[in-house]
């Protein structure tokens, strides 16, 4: 993998088994409904509504370590042919106890041919995983 595109923390006040409990639930991805049987090398489906419109984005699990970490790939399926483009980004969430809280480091790497970004699209990545942080967070607290 290349260097993280984006990088972005956050503590959640929570142990870090409410907060997987809490992505595995759907909140990683606030709004959305995930599906996948959460298993190394099988699929999994975003389906929901952005911005007015309704999306189906997919991708592979790639790594899961209970309470620890989660990645997987992840893209938009435009031409809805299922198939992972030549360019796509890897998410990966990591959980580490710190104290009563859980500090979750979220990163995204772009993968294929287009693997750089600008200044403008970056900022709108971290705007746009910040805000689902965020929806993480509250829910996480909120089992808690």
């Amino acid at each position: 993998m290349h260097k993280p595109v984006v990088e972005i923390d956050t503590f959640i006040a929570a142990p870090s088994a409410t907060v997987w409990k809490a992505m595995k639930g759907g909140a990683m991805f606030p709004g959305t409904r995930i599906e996948t049987d959460w298993k190394i090398g099988h699929p999994i489906t975003f389906k929901g509504e952005w911005q007015g419109r309704s999306f189906t984005d997919r991708g592979e699990i790639q790594t899961l370590a209970e309470a620890k970490e989660l990645s997987f790939t992840h893209w938009s399926d435009k031409d809805g042919s299922g198939k992972r483009p030549p360019s796509y980004h890897v998410v990966r969430y990591e959980l580490a106890p710190s104290g009563a809280r859980t500090k979750v480091t979220l990163s995204q790497f772009n993968e294929g041919q287009d693997t750089e970004v600008d200044a403008k699209t970056r900022a709108e990545f971290e705007k746009n995983w910040t805000m689902m942080l965020e929806g993480l967070k509250q829910s996480a607290e909120g089992m808690h």
